[in-house]
């Protein structure tokens, strides 16, 4: 369970550091020891939120999610086998290293790795970087910056300048190269699906809170795409804190687009002042921020709840009505055709008679 979590941590991390206009190519890559069903080590690729392909140590090949260029598959080919498999075994040594120098049993253990490179809007190399985690404990974070510099945080176990050095270079020549490549022949292929925009719908909802006598105003923000978004609700001109707003996470629709909600409570006491909220979006596809507004003052305490039982009384009127004409229908019908049955058999007396 800890590893879908942290895989959800690194898809926050991914939307942290990818710029609005940018794209990213990025390597999801868990490496276990100890005996469990799932492969030693596996690995996702993923070109923004569309995943390219998967690796894993049961086939040691690339199994392909969307329909390759088959002119580049020898290439691609050697290109998954040089990377994935200098990270099987660059993780499989710092798991065993981990392992150990924590003193771990011989249970089950899991290091995860997240690297990629990033393409900026004007098609120029972004950073190139990588997260390590072991046991869903961050242990190392990595960045190659556009001045080919190496800059290293949270680093645990061995780390020296050969090692630098090392990296250094299998980043400047092999690694960004490689992903660079992949990302923009991948970029054009699927450019109708990453590089496509869509403006977000967006709405402020309000709900009477009956226990405390509040309201809770909630902002949401759907139907966008891409995913970078900065949506943040103000208070009387300042940003609400967040340590008061519930929500928040970008989630995905089901048609390929997504969602953000973030929703305040107010209080009865705050309901008595005179304050305005407001909900301020920025986003790719518009050009100007979009913003909707709220006056506490011209809200009524109870109009939701009002509004909502005078809906359910008049759709309960509306079906007694209905009920009843289909009754009074009902009845007319049987009457009418019991009078024609009567007719008939008159008729057929008279007949029987004059015979």
């Amino acid at each position: 369970m800890f590893i879908l979590v942290y895989l959800m941590s690194f898809l926050t991390v991914i939307n942290a550091v990818t710029k609005a206009g940018s794209h990213s190519l990025m390597a999801f890559a868990t490496y276990i020891v100890g005996q469990t069903p799932f492969p030693e080590f596996s690995a996702v690729l993923m070109l923004d939120d569309v995943q390219l392909a998967y690796y894993d140590s049961i086939t040691w090949s690339v199994v392909g999610r969307i329909p390759s260029d088959s002119k580049y598959q020898n290439e691609e080919k050697s290109d998954a086998d040089i990377v994935f498999l200098d990270m099987y075994y660059s993780m499989k040594e710092r798991a065993v290293y981990f392992k150990k120098h924590l003193n771990h049993t011989n249970s089950v253990h899991v290091q995860q790795r997240l690297a990629g490179c990033e393409l900026l809007d004007d098609d120029k190399p972004g950073l190139l970087q990588r997260w390590d985690a072991f046991n869903g404990q961050e242990i190392g974070e990595y960045t190659f910056d556009t001045e080919k510099n190496v800059q290293t945080k949270i680093i645990w176990g061995p780390w020296g300048q050969i090692t630098r050095l090392h990296m250094k270079f299998l980043i400047e020549n092999i690694y960004q190269p490689i992903c660079i490549k992949v990302l923009r022949r991948y970029l054009y292929m699927k450019k109708n699906n990453v590089m496509r925009k869509v403006k977000p719908r967006v709405r402020l909802m309000k709900k009477t809170l009956t226990d405390s006598q509040g309201l809770q105003i909630s902002c949401l923000a759907t139907g966008f795409y891409p995913r970078h978004i900065n949506l943040t609700l103000f208070r009387d001109g300042q940003p609400v804190e967040d340590n008061q707003i519930t929500g928040g996470e970008i989630l995905p629709n089901g048609d390929g687009t997504y969602q953000i909600r973030k929703s305040l409570v107010i209080s009865e006491k705050e309901l008595r002042g005179e304050h305005k909220y407001n909900c301020t979006m920025k986003h790719l596809n518009l050009d100007n921020k979009l913003d909707i507004t709220f006056d506490v003052a011209e809200y009524e305490p109870g109009s939701s709840t009002q509004s909502v039982v005078f809906s359910v009384l008049v759709f309960m009127c509306v079906a007694v009505l209905i009920i009843t004409a289909l009754i009074i229908w009902r009845k007319r019908r049987a009457a009418g055709q019991g009078f024609k049955t009567s007719q008939s058999d008159n008729s057929l007396t008279e007949s029987s008679t004059h015979d």
